[in-house]
């Protein structure tokens, strides 16, 4: 049994990820924490309650999955260094300074770092980095669609998606364009959309002369991201430390 430990636990995604686990025969939760002062502190889920204390449980998991904040999981991740825990980080919105926390821990654990977490995505990935060797002359066009109360924009999945183009074709980055802008240049254009509750929709446009093509993915549930936050957690426990991504959870590079 792999023994995980959750921050997060009452938020959706924590919520998600724990269902996922209670049902997985190969995994035990042994932590579901939240930060002090919390309504749910206290609370039961499964054979466990509800905890302040992250680092009493951290202690004696074998992975730690983390959907919180980036100032958290910048908490957790020190932690999870002190303790030689492997752990999975899916937040996004991460400054450039916390990542560079992220690699510098990675050199004493292991850790999968992935703005997305879903299979799907990261074969849509795959895809837009093939694609573009074939269409490396067409308009890019990137538009990614969250729930209303998603706080960071471009998505972490856009970013990513634009990172990919952006290295293989040397292109700039536009986000949205507002104005007399003038004739569109050699660019990657990012555009987010926040409304109700849409779970995640990445568009990727490929657009030449006389036609188009689009790449989509749409995420029906959260469920997607738990599954592929588990996968990523068993996979990472027996792995030398480095920082890892959801393409090498898959096989795919």
């Amino acid at each position: 049994m792999i023994k995980i430990t959750v921050p997060g636990a009452a938020g959706k995604m924590g919520k998600t990820i724990i269902e996922q686990i209670l049902k997985d025969t190969d995994l035990s939760l042994i932590g579901a924490v939240e930060f002090k002062g919390h309504d749910s502190i206290g609370e039961s889920i499964g054979k466990i309650k509800i905890s302040d204390d992250f680092v009493f449980v951290a202690k004696e998991s074998d992975a730690i999955i983390d959907f919180t904040t980036p100032e958290a999981t910048l908490y957790h991740l020190e932690v999870a260094q002190k303790y030689g825990k492997a752990i999975v980080i899916g937040t996004t919105g991460i400054l450039e300074s916390g990542i560079d926390k992220i690699k510098t821990s990675s050199k004493t654990i292991p850790i999968v770092f992935a703005p997305n977490m879903s299979i799907g995505v990261n074969l849509l990935f795959k895809l837009v980095d093939e694609v573009a060797n074939v269409l490396s002359d067409y308009d890019i066009e990137i538009i990614e669609a969250h729930h209303n109360q998603k706080k960071d924009a471009p998505s972490g999945t856009a970013l990513e998606i634009a990172e990919i183009l952006s290295k293989k074709l040397n292109l700039q980055q536009i986000y949205g364009r507002a104005g007399h802008v003038g004739a569109r240049k050699k660019e990657i254009g990012i555009h987010s959309v926040r409304a109700g509750d849409i779970i995640g929709d990445h568009t990727v446009l490929f657009v030449g002369q006389g036609e188009r093509l689009e790449i989509i993915h749409r995420a029906h549930s959260r469920e997607t991201f738990a599954a592929g936050a588990i996968r990523a957690a068993k996979w990472i426990v027996d792995k030398k430390p480095g920082l890892y991504t959801m393409q090498d959870v898959l096989g795919l590079r």
